[in-house]
């Protein structure tokens, strides 16, 4: 079994506490979204866990628990979001300079090939053109071309439920020209700098940019970093265009406390109530 941690919101960054004491106790409860009365108990044994991905904008307050996780027999890597927005668009998420440190050592620590950085959503605004994203993908790569081997992009979905946000701040979502302009941008820019590219549920083939359909649960990592031999099943609950391997989400929507506007995790009020020693995350 793989454990994603997670999609639902950055355990790394607000829930390492809950998240070691899980893992010391071997067991999680993990609400179903869509039926909020089911619960499941997830055994966490290291056993039965191939691997560990976790998602994360900034895991510097995670890196201490670390040595732990390895001591307790976990295998694990990270998909690491860096982007180039401000504030206005991720009210919380904290300095870049610092983030960009903290992605460096992270490498260093667990070796490039388990941190995978993503550069996604890409928006386009009268702030954020093609051309300030080539800028700026650019200037990335050249601080991380030697802490990551792959670079995963996505264009930004419009749900419903952000709508109103997205249009105060003139988001919108990029043409299929424009998709292709900064597809053969990022393709040439990180093939220079020796990073993949590959993107993330998108229906647009970018191939013909060297940017190839990525799994970010991916069981040829996992199998590769982890000595294992696992096989390909498709996570059937995901997206239609997600290639993902089958994985349990022990995350939970609504707690991410980075406020991003673009967040497709924000699906109501913020949930507040967090016990550390509970098995449910932000539950009772």
């Amino acid at each position: 079994m793989v454990i994603s941690a997670s999609r639902r919101t950055d355990i790394p960054a607000f829930y390492g506490e809950w998240f070691i004491k899980r893992l010391r106790e071997k067991k999680v409860l993990v609400r179903n979204p869509m039926n909020t009365g089911r619960v499941t108990e997830i055994d966490l044994d290291p056993q039965n866990i191939a691997c560990i991905v976790f998602w994360t904008k900034n895991p510097k307050n995670f890196l201490h628990y670390l040595d732990e996780i390895d001591s307790l027999g976990y295998r694990y890597y990270f998909q690491f979001t860096l982007t180039p927005y401000d504030a206005v668009l991720e009210r919380n998420v904290g300095d870049k300079a610092e983030i960009i440190e903290t992605f460096r050592e992270l490498s260093q620590r667990i070796g490039k090939e388990k941190v995978i950085w993503r550069y996604d959503p890409i928006i386009l605004s009268e702030t954020y053109s093609p051309a300030y994203h080539e800028r700026a993908f650019g200037d990335l790569c050249t601080k991380l071309n030697r802490h990551t081997e792959k670079c995963v992009i996505s264009f930004i979905d419009r749900y419903a439920f952000l709508e109103k946000e997205l249009n105060a701040l003139k988001i919108r979502e990029p043409d299929a020209e424009e998709c292709n302009l900064i597809a053969e941008t990022v393709g040439a820019i990180a093939a220079k700098n020796g990073i993949r590219a590959a993107s993330c549920s998108e229906k647009i083939d970018l191939s013909a940019y060297g940017i190839v359909r990525n799994r970010c649960i991916d069981d040829e990592l996992v199998n590769r970093i982890c000595g294992l031999n696992l096989n390909y099943r498709k996570d059937t609950g995901q997206r239609a265009q997600c290639r993902c391997t089958a994985s349990r989400d022990i995350g939970v929507y609504n707690t991410c406390r980075h406020g991003c506007v673009y967040c497709y995790a924000k699906r109501g009020p913020e949930k507040t109530h967090y016990d550390p020693d509970s098995p449910e995350l932000c539950g009772a």
